[in-house]
Parts: C-alpha cells; structure tokens; sequence
C-alpha cells in the first residue's frame, strides 16, 4: 500500500518536473534570435513613425482620394477571396477524389502565376479582355484571382490531404447526402483551417499589390500611396503604415471569427450524423 501511494505521488510530482526541467533547458539563444528578430522588424516602423511625425496620422483622413482608394481595395479583396474559393475548392476536391493523377499537373498549372511576371500578365489581360471589363474593378479582381490561385490551392491542397476524403465522402454518400449537401456540411467545416489560410493570404496579396493595379490604371490604396508620395512624404509613410495596420486587423479578424467559429463547432470536426439527421428530417 505505501509502494503503490508513493508511485502516485511520483505520477503526480511528474509533469511539474517537466515543466521545471523544460524551462532550464530552454536556451538562451532562443531569445537573443527573438530579441533580433524583434528589432528587425520593429525598428524600421520606429524609424517611419519618427520620419513621418503624429500630425501627418491626424491628416492623411482628409486627403483627396483616401477613402475612395481603401473602398476599392477593400471590394477587390471580398471579390478575390470569394470567386478563388468558388472555383479553387471544388475543383481541389474533384481532383483529389477522381483523378488524383491530375494532381501534379494541377499544382503545375496553379503556379504559373508566379513564374509568369505581372507585367507580361497585366498587358497580356489589357489585350484580350474586352472594352466594357476594362471599365470596371471586375477585370483586376479577375486577374487578382489568377494570382491568388498558387497560394488558395497549396492552403486547400494541404486541408485536403490531411482528412480522409474517400472515406468522408462515402460515408455521407450512403447516409443519402448528394454531392451539394456531403461539400457544404461535411467538407468544408473540415476544411476550416485551411480555407482560413487561404483567405489570410489572399487579402494580404491584395491589399499590397501595385504592379497590376498602377498598369491598368486603377487607383487601389498601394497606388495612391506612391502616387501620393510624390506630393508628401510624410502623409506618404503614415499612409504606409496605417496600410500595415489596416492589414494586420482584417487578418486578425479573419484568424479570430475562423478561431470562434472552430471552437463553436468542436475544432471544425463535422460528425456524419448531423448530416444523417438533417437528411432525415429532409425526407
């Protein structure tokens, strides 16, 4: 009896061991690479800040076209993201499901837009792309989808690789879902992680991307950043850095609903017998 409290006693002292000995052994060089790190990325924003000064934060509101170029680009990052995950999922699922052979050609395919420089592309688009597209922020939200396309399919590929698709699918299939009801209710709440990675990188691709835009002449916030930096450049280096925070904050948005939503549903894990009951109240 006094064997086995003095083995419990040892169970339970333990994890605060570990936790003692894991923090000796973690080494000091860990914090001087973050402490380098830190100054890295933080001194060059003290350096705007103090370049720029806390009255050109006050004033760069009330320039002309300051809001007009947000809206824009705010619109153009909704669009992006929407019409990249309508077209990226499904067919990320088909392929992995029906033609996993097809898989190498598709990554093939989807990194095009990285090797093909944004020039090359943005003329080659001003070309072919009719006159009446031309005119609206349609066209550069398409080709915006074009670009978010190596980034959108790695993020689903990824997702997608880590569930038991076949077995998923199947499942739902015999419990009487179609193919509509086994993407909305089963895949794409497993796919929560991965369709929040997708959406992070695709705003932040948007929201800083200048070459295409100043082409096709479309006066999205990057673009109106330089174009005003040519008149001031202190509201041009507050505009920058309230573009990095205004950035940081849709992200931080989209990680915390993503995060809440999670929590809500259990981590995203979808049970097929949600699908079954509603199957069933459906018939």
């Amino acid at each position: 009896m006094v064997a086995l409290t003095k083995a419990i006693n040892s169970n339970r002292e333990d994890p605060d061991r570990k936790r003692a000995n894991a923090r000796k052994r973690f080494p000091v060089w860990r914090w001087v690479i973050l402490l380098i790190a830190g100054v890295y990325f933080l001194l060059p924003l003290w350096a705007a800040l103090r370049f720029a000064g806390i009255r050109a934060f006050g004033t760069v509101f009330v320039q002309p076209g300051f809001w007009p170029a947000i809206w824009l680009s705010t619109r153009l990052a909704i669009m992006t993201t929407l019409i990249t995950l309508a077209l990226m999922v499904p067919t990320a699922v088909y392929v992995h499901l029906r033609v996993p052979a097809m898989r190498r050609l598709l990554e093939s395919i989807t990194i095009l837009p990285i090797v093909i420089p944004p020039v090359v592309l943005a003329v080659g688009v001003l070309q072919v792309s009719p006159g009446s597209l031309k005119a609206t922020p349609w066209l550069l939200g398409l080709v915006y989808v074009v670009l978010a396309m190596p980034f959108a399919y790695r993020a689903i590929d990824a997702g997608l690789r880590a569930l038991d698709l076949k077995t998923l699918t199947e499942a739902s299939s015999s419990l009487g879902a179609g193919w509509s009801t086994t993407l909305w209710r089963v895949l794409l709440p497993n796919l929560r992680t991965a369709l929040l990675s997708s959406t992070v990188l695709i705003v932040a691709l948007v929201l800083g991307e200048f070459t295409i835009a100043s082409l096709d002449l479309y006066v999205t916030f990057p673009v109106w950043i330089v174009q005003f930096d040519q008149l001031n450049a202190n509201m041009s280096v507050a505009a920058s850095i309230f573009a990095l925070v205004l950035t940081w904050l849709f992200l931080m948005l989209i990680v915390t609903f993503g995060t809440r939503q999670s929590r809500r549903t259990g981590g995203g894990a979808v049970t097929l017998f949600t699908v079954a009951r509603a199957e069933t109240k459906g018939n």
